[in-house]
């Protein structure tokens, strides 16, 4: 018999112009097969969505429920949508897996468990990555787990793996899995560097359909946050932090999944990568905002000293605002204007070569300052 792929896949039923097996509802836990085409995986619900990855005839897939006629599930630890009618109800003896225990990898690092499915809830106690748990129920982006002690508890969706079947897993499959789980989240492995054992999630600004500041040349502020929270997380990583980024990608995400995403860490650090705008293009230099002078300010200062001494561009300082993503994380946090991208001089120095590694290795050692 072919070994088939396996997705679990979760939607919310909403509704839909197409029919699935019994009556249009997906059983929760029932299992179907790809029919004769090659089915695309698409990071929205929608036909004309972009596609992440392909399933082909007879790969079989766990179908919980349904969204206007797509099926959502995580793809390579990514949400991902598949089209619900070219789906063929398996019977029990044809299925390569039975859905009878669902099991939750956790892929972050010191990701707290919850008492209730939100960051507002109180914490109750933590998990680490490679830890798994029994999935009791879905509600929205969180999990309620089963807990060692027979308790239960909530956890992020986006901190875990999709859920794993027990009846195939072995120790070594396992662990193969944990060590995989910590590569892609860059999980250091040297116990030596000075940031070990510090959570920092790194935040870059804009993404998807917020382009944010439109500079010089059309440079888009979303493409300048995104190489740079990159170089600084590759950065301190190499310093042994334990790296979060809020995206790695050109996707949207709102202030409040942002500050979730933080909340739902033990977080040392939050920083958020930004650039510049201003009408009037003589404007320039780089700056550091905070909200609470107790949380915020002394990461704000070391850092952007860090940055002021090691950027050719002019220090601005300091500035005090209720940002959202500053205002509402548990964290100490800091959101950084790196340049003004409106400024011919801060976007040529911007855009050379190396400015990104200086930028990272300020950074880095700004954290290692506050923290020692």
């Amino acid at each position: 018999m072919k070994f088939s792929k396996i997705l679990i896949l979760f939607a919310v039923l909403v509704g839909s112009l197409l029919v699935l097996p019994h009556d249009g509802e997906a059983e929760t836990g029932e299992v179907y097969e790809v029919g004769d085409i090659n089915l695309n995986v698409r990071s929205e619900p929608s036909g004309t969505g972009p596609v992440i990855g392909q399933l082909q005839k007879g790969d079989q897939v766990i179908s919980f429920e349904e969204k206007y006629g797509w099926v959502r599930t995580y793809y390579a630890g990514e949400e991902a949508w598949v089209a619900a009618h070219y789906l063929t109800k398996m019977s029990q003896e044809n299925q390569a897996i039975k859905p009878d225990k669902q099991r939750l990898q956790v892929t972050g690092q010191s990701v707290y468990i919850r008492t209730g499915p939100g960051t507002d809830y109180a914490i109750k106690s933590s998990a680490s990555a490679g830890n798994t748990y029994n999935m009791l129920t879905k509600d929205a982006d969180w999990y309620k787990i089963e807990l060692a002690d027979g308790s239960t508890g909530w956890i992020a969706s986006w901190l875990t793996d999709k859920p794993v079947q027990e009846n195939k897993s072995s120790n070594q499959k396992e662990q193969k899995q944990e060590t995989t789980a910590q590569e892609v989240r860059g999980v250091s492995t040297n116990k030596n560097n000075p940031l070990d054992g510090y959570n920092i999630v790194i935040d870059a600004g804009h993404g998807g359909k917020d382009p944010g500041a439109i500079g010089i040349g059309g440079v888009e502020e979303k493409s300048l946050t995104s190489q740079t929270a990159d170089q600084v997380a590759d950065v301190l990583r190499e310093e042994g932090a334990t790296v979060i980024e809020t995206r790695v990608k050109d996707t949207y995400l709102s202030l409040n999944r942002r500050v979730e995403v933080s909340n739902a860490y033990n977080t040392d650090a939050f920083i958020s990568i930004h650039y510049n705008a201003f009408p009037i293009q003589t404007i320039h230099g780089i700056g550091a905002y905070y909200s609470s002078q107790n949380k915020d300010l002394a990461l704000a200062e070391n850092i952007q000293n860090s940055l002021a001494s090691s950027l050719p561009l002019y220090n601005r300082g300091l500035y005090q605002e209720g940002f959202h993503v500053l205002r509402n994380n548990d964290a100490p946090s800091v959101l950084l204007e790196l340049g003004f991208i409106t400024n011919r001089g801060d976007v040529t120095a911007i855009q050379s070569a190396g400015y990104n590694q200086k930028v990272a290795e300020a950074i880095a050692d700004g954290l290692e300052d506050y923290f020692y």
